[in-house]
């Protein structure tokens, strides 16, 4: 049974991509245990917060997670064509310290899917992710390719991924990726 971790780069309440995490979540199938994350409670990085206090509780917390995992899928919103920072904050937090990197990050399964208000997905954010994934050296799954263009239009009232044909290919991507991540 493959364990993926899902996280969602967006705080806001009805964020498309914590939607799109949450059908991908229930769309992973019976061999696979999908937990899903957050980025809340991830501070600022500060280098002298670091040094002084340590790591804070949810970036520990975040990173046993991660390392728990037989891979990860990071749900990306796209925000002025690029990466969003709460994001990118979440991701330098847990590669601390740097001697850390190849225990959290080092070879394991990353893939990267995104949902977008606009008509072109998250294409930039997640080619954009390409150099910090490849610095952090994880095995990056590019099985497949998945960016949710005009969300608004594929949500129920309910702020839910409604769309069947973007729920079949998200749960093709889900199942590809996790018989990725287990191999």
């Amino acid at each position: 049974m493959a364990r993926i971790l899902g996280i969602s780069g967006s705080l806001r309440a009805r964020s498309f991509n914590t939607a799109l995490l949450r059908a991908a979540q229930s769309l992973a199938g019976p061999d696979v245990q999908f937990d899903a994350a957050t980025l809340h409670g991830i501070p600022l990085y500060d280098g002298d917060v670091e040094q002084r206090d340590g790591l804070p509780a949810a970036v520990l917390a975040l990173k046993d997670r991660v390392v728990a995992s037989d891979g990860v899928l990071l749900c990306t919103p796209e925000y002025n064509n690029g990466i969003p920072g709460v994001f990118k904050n979440a991701i330098d937090w847990l590669s601390r310290p740097a001697d850390d990197i190849p225990r959290v990050f080092g070879d394991r399964p990353f893939a990267v899917i995104g949902a977008s208000p606009g008509g072109f997905g998250t294409i930039l954010a997640q080619n954009a992710w390409l150099p910090v994934l490849r610095t952090l050296r994880v095995r990056y799954w590019a099985g497949g390719r998945l960016q949710v263009s005009r969300a608004a239009t594929l949500m129920d009232a309910d702020g839910e991924l409604a769309d069947e044909a973007t729920r079949k290919l998200l749960g093709e991507f889900v199942q590809g990726f996790a018989r990725f991540a287990a191999s």
